[in-house]
Order: C-alpha cells, then sequence, then structure tokens
C-alpha cells in the first residue's frame, strides 16, 4: 500500500492531481483545503496518502499532513461515509472547525456541509466525539521509516474490514513485542494475528 508520495506536481485540478515520482504519474484526489496551498505545476510536493482498495478500482487520496489524513479515515470508518463523502467534508470545513463542530454536537452546523444530511451529521457525532480531539491536538507526524511501515499496514488492515482504532491497537502490539525496525512482512501478518485471535 502507498503510504505518502514526494514528486513533482504534474498536473493539478479539482477532481485530481497528477503527481510525478521518477517518470510514474500517481492520480492523487485532495480536499480542496490540500488543493489551494499546491506550488504550481513543475513545483515539489509531498503528500500523505490514504490508498483505498475497492472491487473495480485502487484510488489515492492525498492530504498535507497526518491529521487531515487521520480524520479522513475516521470520517470513512462511519456507516454511510465513503472515500468521497469524506474528501467533500473536508472540503467543505477546516479540520479545527470539524472537530469543535462533532465535539460541540453542532448538528447545524455539519448539516451546512453539502452532502451531509441529519442522520449523517448524527453519526458523526455519536461516533466521534470521543475521537476527534485526540487526532486533531496530535497535530503533524515526522514521517520516519517505522511511521511508513505503520501507515502501510494500517491501510492494508483498513481495505481488509478492520475498524481504524482496532487495526492501530494489533500493531501497537506487535511493536511493543517487537520493538522498532520492523518490516511490513513481519508487521502485518502478526497484527492479523492478534485480530484473529
Amino acid at each position: 500500500m502507498i503510504a505518502s508520495l514526494k514528486g513533482t506536481l504534474f498536473h493539478k485540478s479539482i477532481d485530481r492531481i497528477v503527481v510525478d515520482v521518477h517518470g510514474v504519474g500517481y492520480g492523487v484526489i485532495v480536499p480542496l483545503g490540500t488543493f489551494y496551498k499546491l506550488p504550481d505545476i513543475g513545483g515539489q510536493i509531498s503528500l500523505v496518502i490514504h490508498t483505498h482498495v475497492a472491487q473495480d478500482a485502487v484510488k489515492l487520496f492525498g492530504f498535507l499532513d497526518h491529521r487531515e489524513r487521520d480524520l479522513f479515515r475516521l470520517l470513512i470508518s462511519i456507516s454511510g461515509i465513503g472515500p468521497r463523502l469524506a474528501i467533500n467534508i473536508l472540503s467543505g470545513i477546516s479540520p479545527e472547525d470539524l472537530s469543535g463542530a462533532i465535539s460541540g454536537g453542532d448538528l447545524v452546523r455539519l448539516v451546512g456541509i453539502p452532502g451531509v444530511g441529519k442522520k449523517t451529521a448524527e453519526r458523526m457525532i455519536f461516533e466521534l466525539k470521543d475521537k476527534i480531539t485526540k487526532v486533531i491536538s496530535e497535530g503533524t507526524s515526522t514521517v520516519t521509516p517505522d511511521t511508513v511501515v505503520k501507515e502501510d499496514a494500517l491501510s492494508a488492515l483498513i481495505n481488509l474490514g478492520y475498524k481504524n482504532n482496532v487495526a492501530k491497537d494489533a500493531i501497537d502490539k506487535v511493536y511493543i513485542t517487537r520493538g522498532e525496525g520492523v518490516t511490513l512482512e513481519v508487521l502485518l501478518p502478526e497484527s492479523l494475528k492478534i485480530l484473529s485471535g
């Protein structure tokens, strides 16, 4: 799974951008907040990526920092919110405002986001109230080799149907046992073993 991309901005439109990494163009869907901060065509960019595997396609969703990507993952963990709606939500409200609206139970603010109905807003408040503040307060994190391996494993486990927090717990348990420097080939099967145990 792709966890991050660093390369040259080859194409940009609101629907999709293309990042050229050593001659290979990766199509990436980004929220508007990320889109407006992109450099001009030919500029260098670095994105954290969520790889979404569907039955008919593999799609890459890109973000400028881990915090926004983690918010995206929280949103798609909610029943009824797919990747496209999650991108719309992050395009229609800043991470801080989203956190405030969910923490404060502000239905009116959430329903004001294009594509979000009352039931979806209620589910967002119910399921994310206790989780969203932690994601916001963590802010951006430094990308290390261990971070990339963890992100790849988490992305794979989420795509296999495991919830974000459950998958994270399993990955953390492997790290407690193995220590730093675990390879993906070791981390993924051992995490699956914990999850199926």
